[in-house]
């Protein structure tokens, strides 16, 4: 379960999690996952990516460590 955000406390910055298919990506990038068919990729308001992650959790994880408050996209 997921612990609720208080944007408060993040100082409004948000961050997005979003699965991405593996196969959508670069070759190069499909060849460091092999077997995996998603990732989870982290985006900033802009729409930039800042990570590209193997675990849903994790990005979650990353996200709260570099003091953005995730949202999932679906």
């Amino acid at each position: 379960m997921q612990t609720p955000v208080d944007f408060a406390e993040t100082g409004g910055r948000t961050v997005y999690v979003k699965t991405v298919e593996v196969a959508d990506l670069p070759e190069t990038v499909q060849a460091t996952v092999p077997g995996r068919k998603q990732l989870y990729a982290v985006h900033d308001e802009a729409g930039e990516q800042l990570a590209l992650v193997a675990d849903r959790h994790m990005a979650f994880v990353l996200a709260r460590q570099h003091d953005y408050a995730p949202v999932p996209v679906h």
